[in-house]
């Protein structure tokens, strides 16, 4: 089979199809026929070499994407021809990942799928739809009537909480630092648009004097404490991502921690996001009434370089998607 397999750290240009065996089911692991699947920071991270320890080379990247079962394990819970999701545990860099024309994959890692949506669509939601989900409702508890600041809204998973918070009932306050992104944060449903100069807790006390319910960090520490004065007393704020580069405070003291309000964080798996949930937005999305944010769709193995440069240039706002034709 035809797959990206990086052998060392290379530019994105150098991402190029090559043969590698084609993998075989086993106790656990079903090969699955890739049809479509998005283009992550996380592999641009593990391209360059700078991944964390679980990620070696050589290495097929790719943490997420979706397909059908073609070859089903003995144990497996689907059948073959099945469409299905997958995303983390370990794809891309503890094991071999999507970008390729089969992938073995962990049950674990897979969500059946009801839809008869394009795989471009259907494509560019697994990750990002389950870090978005997986904030609202694990991190934040996120529920109708709620108000919810999204920090970092013209990124992927701002796009998607944006549109998944809208669709749960919340009035959503969104932050991007461009000008020119304010119209497409809108269009995905925010109630409230805010340039972001690194300071944005006195806006968000402009328009609702408490403060919001809940907040969705994703720019990072470096905002962290701002976004924290934007909550207001007995509020929630869930850490999930650090777009601005800021992952750890250094000399950290829980009293950083403004007195009755709440800091958590968000970091999971599949299993967050049930089949339900998933095809309850397939659903919404074939209705029209929640949009999926795609930045540009590419067609086979070989556009993969583009799409990691496009994606790396931040020029684009949306899901790079890759299909595999």
């Amino acid at each position: 089979m035809q797959a990206i397999q990086l052998t060392g750290p290379c530019e994105a240009s150098e991402l190029k199809p090559v043969e590698v065996p084609k993998p075989e089911a086993k106790a656990g692991f079903d090969v699955v026929q890739i049809k479509a699947f998005g283009v992550n920071e996380s592999e641009v991270t593990s391209r360059k070499g700078e991944s964390d320890g679980d990620f070696q080379f050589p290495r097929i990247l790719g943490i997420e994407g979706t397909g059908v079962i073609d070859t089903p394990a003995a144990d497996s819970p689907y059948q073959r021809g099945q469409k299905v999701a997958m995303m983390m545990d370990g794809l891309g860099r503890a094991i071999d990942g999507s970008y390729a024309e089969y992938c073995l994959v962990p049950h674990a890692a897979m969500i059946p799928l009801e839809t008869d949506l394009a795989w471009d669509v259907v494509g560019a939601l697994p990750e990002m739809l389950q870090t978005s989900y997986g904030s609202l409702n694990k991190g934040l508890n996120l529920a109708a009537g709620d108000t919810v600041l999204i920090r970092g809204g013209s990124s992927t998973v701002g796009l998607m909480s944006i549109g998944l918070a809208k669709m749960l009932g919340a009035t959503v306050l969104a932050t991007t630092r461009n000008q020119a992104k304010v119209a497409k944060l809108t269009a995905m449903g925010a109630d409230h648009v805010l340039i972001d100069d690194g300071h944005i807790a006195a806006q968000v006390h402009d328009l609702l004097p408490e403060g919001v319910a809940k907040a969705l960090e994703l720019v990072g520490t470096t905002t962290l404490a701002d976004t924290l004065s934007a909550v207001k007393p007995a509020g929630k704020l869930c850490f999930t991502g650090g777009l601005g580069g800021g992952w750890e405070i250094e000399h950290f003291s829980p009293f950083m921690i403004p007195s009755g309000k709440f800091l958590t964080s968000y970091a999971g798996e599949a299993k967050d996001l049930p089949a339900k949930i998933f095809n309850q937005v397939l659903a919404a999305v074939k209705a029209g009434t929640l949009t999926v944010p795609i930045a540009k769709v590419y067609h086979g193995l070989s556009a993969v370089g583009e799409a990691q440069a496009n994606l790396e240039s931040g020029h684009f706002v949306g899901k790079h998607v890759v299909v595999l034709d």
